[in-house]
């Protein structure tokens, strides 16, 4: 009776989260994607579970410092960390980067920084038509500015290219906002950016199409590939995971926890106007379905591209 009583009183505190205030890693320096998403996430933490989200940072190696340091942290629930698509499948098959994609416990998805062509305000590119037209007659001339390699503005930009036959020039800068300077600079014709550079830049940029199933409610003049005969729907996604050592109860604990959030209507309409799309992709075979997916299409992109062998 005593250790049925203790395996009772051990999975009740699992499943308590969050039991105190929680620590948010974020794999990368502060102001990028990850962070503007979990300062959003913080206020609707602290109004719904009476805790505080707190957000700490650990960058290096494109994230691979902080998911390599996963599994050393606790696994309590107090600590989570945030993860990235294609960043958890493409680096280690790249190298030695101190963790393996089997690794990483996911236990949500909340949402994904759609890929979009890009390019400025005065571009003679009007449509995504003229680009490709343009880049038919030109094979290598169309050069974009993306957000580094292996990133899921590259793989878009490969996949895009078989999809189109043409060839494209991508030139590699680290992160979406120097991607974006050379843009607005007029260093390159284009950018494989995100819908949140519309967001950011407004008017002073135009979007030739979006990599979404529908079109972003945000930009609802802005065609998705689907509607131009390209069947490409990707983007940068982003989750939550925590460390292997926490319990099934943990596990799904933190996962519905984070999916609340993502059902708030405010949270929702804060990351619309962010220019995010929000997924709903939870812990369990939902994730492992999903994660499946992804990797086959990251994997086959990332090869056909000699990212990877």
């Amino acid at each position: 009776m005593a250790a049925a009583f203790g395996l009772l009183a051990g999975v009740a505190q699992a499943q308590e989260f969050p039991s105190g205030n929680v620590d948010y890693v974020i794999p990368f320096g502060p102001g990028g994607e990850s962070d503007i998403t979990a300062r959003l996430q913080q206020p609707f933490f602290s109004d719904k579970f009476g805790q505080e989200l707190v957000v700490s940072y650990q960058p290096g190696g494109g994230g691979a410092v902080g998911w390599s340091q996963l599994n050393s942290m606790a696994g309590d629930g107090s600590k989570i960390m945030g993860i990235n698509l294609p960043h958890i499948i493409i680096k280690p098959q790249q190298g030695d980067v101190g963790f393996q994609t089997e690794d990483i416990t996911s236990v949500y998805m909340f949402h994904y920084t759609p890929d979009a062509i890009v390019v400025n305000a005065d571009s003679p590119y009007q449509t995504l038509d003229d680009l490709v037209a343009d880049a038919k007659e030109n094979p290598g001339a169309v050069i974009f500015s993306g957000s580094g390699k292996g990133t899921a503005n590259h793989l878009a930009q490969i996949r895009f290219d078989g999809m189109a036959d043409i060839k494209t020039t991508y030139v590699s800068f680290q992160g979406t906002g120097a991607s974006v300077t050379a843009l607005l600079g007029n260093q390159v014709k284009a950018a494989w950016g995100y819908t949140t550079v519309g967001a950011a830049q407004g008017e002073a940029v135009r979007m030739l199409a979006v990599a979404m199933p529908e079109r972003h409610p945000a930009f609802p003049d802005v065609p998705t590939f689907k509607e131009l005969g390209y069947d490409l729907v990707s983007g940068a996604y982003r989750g939550i995971a925590v460390p292997q050592s926490a319990s099934e109860e943990t596990r799904q604990a933190v996962s519905d926890a984070i999916a609340e959030i993502n059902a708030d209507p405010d949270f929702q309409q804060k990351m619309i106007d962010g220019g995010f799309a929000l997924v709903d992709v939870g812990y369990g075979e939902a994730m492992d379905a999903f994660m499946a997916e992804q990797s086959g299409i990251y994997l086959e992109a990332a090869r056909a591209g000699g990212i990877i062998e």
